[in-house]
């Protein structure tokens, strides 16, 4: 009772705030939950293939989408605070236009697309449905964060989040060709549960076309489209090579590794999406000293997170997936500390996004997705699958390094030369992060060597648990005093 009197003198914000969390946490948990079905009822040929599929899903997105609902949305419904709902609704009738148009290239060039991709026409047509329904959510979804609603998204979010696999279970039961039957799963559930959102902003915002919300839309992403892509490139092409390179039992093993690791996306992307409208109107308001405070201890925290997943990577793999999926235990770690970079770099490409330094955007993501295609198909010959973990390390390593070397160009030309971080502290944090991280590879055929390093670090936290809560509240009043 305590607990439900204090949630009801919270502020609206911090209600919101709370369920956004519970929302990415609960869909996030469901596919880590289901996982587990599907690997046991596909083979790793089959798990392959559905993983290339989701490769080449999300690249293709990029194109057809333009990724509207990314940062110009949000940008958008900060600059157009009093007509948010002619906005929405103007970015749902282009995506759809959108969706449309590259349906009707297709389809009179069916054969073609369907040999470069490696795809039959019924998982073809399921992407491109994939493609406008997940915009379409992304849209309304962003506009009930905003607005601090979160009733509905809550229910949405969890609906689709249980229908998805168990639809998806019933018809890889019942059908011969079961990555189709997987696709088609997901395909349905998303046209039938997101129909109503893409109504909902239509009928609120009343403007289907709008020349200036579609020229500013357009506008602002074409050009960041190379980074977009990039970034898809940068995140799926490594299974895409794999594939073509060495198999696709191979890019199945790959596969499960990569989606283990990004389970701690669901940290990243809770955290960052509760921290960036805040993180915004720090920048418009030219209080950028108030981020690093909230941003260290962001940082912290998922390197903390991402650490105890490496800890008990061959437990998870062995949870997940039976014994032919093994070997995912190797590429878990680099994935893994792939991951913490990827969380990084959003607080600092967010300055690029807000003065629109579209260039700097694209030329950091250019480059890193260009280097991690040149590595792996060097490495990936060289050493297997295996380098292909290392070779996306690398690569987010160097994209965050550039975002940061970005923002620190922007910040001097617009607040007087001051930073919002210490670049000592993201070295130290980083540093420390990737030591233990590589420190507890290394154990992973040492059972009670590993088992006892997680003991001691475990009794040790527990013990010193006040003299780390005493540091953290020290240095965020240092920092907020600055």
């Amino acid at each position: 009772m305590k607990f439900i009197d204090q949630y009801r003198k919270l502020p609206l914000q911090a209600k919101a705030s709370f369920w956004f969390l519970i929302c990415a946490f609960f869909q996030k948990a469901i596919s880590s939950i289901t996982t587990p079905i599907f690997t046991r009822l596909l083979t790793t040929a089959e798990y392959g293939s559905y993983s290339v599929f989701n490769s080449w899903l999300s690249i293709a997105s990029i194109i057809i989408s333009l990724n509207l609902w990314g940062g110009v949305y949000m940008q958008g419904m900060v600059k157009f605070e009093d007509e948010r709902k002619k906005l929405s609704s103007s970015f749902q009738g282009l995506t759809l236009t959108l969706v449309l148009i590259w349906g009707l290239v297709y389809f009179f060039l069916r054969e073609f697309w369907n040999e470069r991709f490696s795809l039959n026409t019924l998982q073809m047509t399921a992407m491109l449905c994939l493609i406008w329904t997940t915009s379409v959510f992304n849209f309304w979804a962003s506009e009930q964060r905003v607005n601090f609603k979160y009733r509905k998204l809550v229910l949405v979010t969890i609906a689709v989040s249980i229908l998805k696999p168990s639809l998806g279970i019933f018809l890889v039961l019942n059908c011969d060709d079961k990555v189709t039957a997987r696709i088609i799963g997901l395909a349905a559930v998303e046209m039938v549960f997101y129909m109503w959102c893409f109504i909902s902003q239509m009928k609120a915002g009343r403007k289907f076309y709008s020349k200036n919300y579609w020229l500013y839309g357009l506008s602002f992403n074409i050009p960041l489209l190379p980074h977009y892509l990039s970034m898809s490139v940068l995140s799926g092409a490594d299974r895409i090579m794999i594939s073509r390179i060495i198999g696709e039992s191979q890019a199945g093993i790959y596969s499960l590794a990569y989606s283990i690791s990004l389970i701690m996306t669901m940290f990243n992307n809770a955290l960052f999406q509760t921290v960036e409208p805040w993180l915004y109107k720090k920048i418009k308001a030219g209080a950028i000293e108030d981020i690093s405070k909230i941003a260290y201890l962001s940082f912290g925290v998922i390197a903390s997170i991402n650490t105890v997943l490496i800890m008990f990577a061959p437990e998870v793999v062995r949870i997940f997936a039976p014994q032919e999926y093994y070997d995912a235990i190797w590429v878990i770690p680099p994935v893994t500390m792939s991951v913490f970079f990827m969380f990084t770099y959003t607080f600092f490409a967010t300055f690029e996004f807000y003065y629109e330094k579209r260039s700097y955007i694209a030329f950091a993501s250019m480059g890193g997705a260009v280097l991690n295609i040149i590595l792996n198909a060097v490495f990936i010959r060289l050493f297997g699958y295996y380098a292909a973990g290392y070779t996306t390390l690398i690569c987010y390593v160097i994209y965050a390094l550039l975002h940061y070397l970005f923002m620190r160009h922007i910040c001097i030309r617009n607040f007087e030369k001051c930073q919002p971080y210490d670049w000592r502290v993201l070295v130290l944090i980083a540093s420390t992060f990737l030591s233990v991280g590589f420190a507890m590879t290394i154990t992973y055929e040492h059972v009670i060597v590993r088992y006892g390093i997680i003991i001691i670090s475990f009794v040790i936290l527990i013990i010193k648990r006040r003299y780390v809560k005493g540091i953290i509240n020290q240095f965020v009043g240092m920092e907020g005093n600055k």
